[in-house]
């Protein structure tokens, strides 16, 4: 399993713009990273308490429903998160390329 998350991890990394990428544990605490590390640790932690509130929001519109991707767009970076039961996989590229 360990083989098929680094080969994904891999492949996201070699798409064009593609700044970096991380996996969040549940607490927000960076597990892998391919970024620096207080780049990491801001954007973990903030990334985070928003999709904890994100997936608040969508059950509480629709208590049936979940979140299942949170994207945001800013003038600098595009950051996608991934949310899953247990980690959080988060990658910022550069949406100009």
């Amino acid at each position: 399993m360990t083989a098929e998350v680094e080969e994904t991890l891999k492949r996201i990394q070699s798409h064009k713009g593609v700044i970096g990428t991380m996996v969040v544990n549940a607490e927000g605490i960076p597990i892998r990273t391919t970024l620096d590390n207080s780049t990491t640790v801001q954007y973990a932690g903030l990334l985070h308490q928003l999709t904890v509130k994100a997936k608040s929001t969508v059950r509480d519109i629709d208590p049936q429903n979940d979140l299942t991707f949170l994207r945001i767009r800013s003038k600098k970076h595009e950051i996608m998160v991934a949310p899953d039961k247990e980690y959080l996989l988060i990658v910022i590229q550069n949406p100009c390329e």
